[in-house]
C-alpha cells in the first residue's frame, strides 16, 4: 500500500489551524491510520467508524481510492462539525456523520466496524456491552478493526494511561480514562460477543502499548 498523503490529508481541515496542525501531527507520528487503512483495502462492507473524531479515517481512506461506505459517529458535536466540512471541502461521497453517544446507543449498520482509540474511554462493563453491540453490526464477511492500549504493568502501558488522561484534562477528549484492560480481559470479553481476534503491536515509534486488534464473528 502507497505512503499517505499526510501534507494533503491535513490540509483537509484548514482553515482550521487546531484541526490542521492535530491530523498533521497525527499522521505524522502515529501508525494507526495507515495500518487500519491497510486492512480495509479492497474490502467491499460498509464501514461504521464509532468514535469518528474529525473524520480522520475516511480522509485517509479516500486519498488512497478507497470508495468505502463510511458513517462516522461521535459523542463530541463539534468534532463531528468540523469532519462534515473536511468532507464538504474534499467532496467526499459515501461518508456520513452523525453525534451519537457510543455509551448509550449505536447506529443500526451491518458490515465491518473501526474502534480506534475508544475502549479505554469505558467502564469494564459498558466496554462489554459495547463489544456485545460491535458484534451485532458485523456482516458475515465484516471485521471490527480496533485499537488499544493494553495493560501489561510495563512502563509503555503507564506512558499510554498518562496521555489518555492528559487528552482529557486539555479538552480534546470528552470523556475521562476509565480503565485499561489486559489482553486476557479483552480477549475474554470478546469472545463473550462471539468474536475471535488477532492482535498485533501497533506502536511504531510512540511509547505507547498499543496494539491493533482485528475481530471476526465466530
Amino acid at each position: 500500500m502507497r505512503s499517505l498523503p499526510k501534507r494533503f490529508i491535513a490540509s483537509s481541515y484548514l482553515p482550521d489551524r487546531y484541526y490542521h496542525g492535530y491530523a498533521l501531527c497525527k499522521l505524522a507520528t502515529d501508525p494507526l491510520y495507515r495500518a487500519v487503512c491497510a486492512q480495509f483495502a479492497g474490502h467491499a462492507e460498509p464501514l461504521l467508524d464509532l468514535g469518528c473524531g474529525i473524520g480522520l479515517l475516511v480522509q485517509c481512506l479516500r486519498a488512497l481510492d478507497n470508495p468505502i461506505h463510511y458513517i462516522g459517529v461521535d459523542s463530541d458535536a463539534e468534532k463531528i462539525d468540523g469532519a462534515r466540512a473536511a468532507s464538504v471541502k474534499r467532496g467526499l461521497r459515501n461518508a456520513e456523520f452523525e453525534v451519537c453517544d457510543l455509551e448509550h446507543q449505536l447506529p443500526a449498520h451491518q458490515g465491518s466496524v473501526a474502534l480506534l482509540d475508544v475502549l479505554q474511554y469505558l467502564e469494564p462493563a459498558a466496554r462489554e456491552r459495547l463489544l456485545h453491540g460491535v458484534a451485532r453490526c458485523l456482516s458475515p464477511k465484516g471485521k471490527a478493526v480496533m485499537r488499544i492500549g493494553l495493560d501489561d504493568r510495563s512502563w509503555r502501558a503507564a506512558i499510554a494511561r498518562s496521555a489518555d488522561r492528559l487528552g482529557h484534562k486539555l479538552r480534546w477528549m470528552r470523556s475521562s480514562f476509565k480503565s485499561q484492560p489486559t489482553r486476557e480481559t479483552l480477549t475474554y470479553a470478546l469472545a463473550n460477543a462471539g468474536l475471535n481476534a488477532h492482535f498485533t503491536p501497533l506502536w511504531g515509534n510512540t511509547p505507547f502499548n498499543n496494539y491493533l486488534v482485528v475481530a471476526t464473528l465466530r
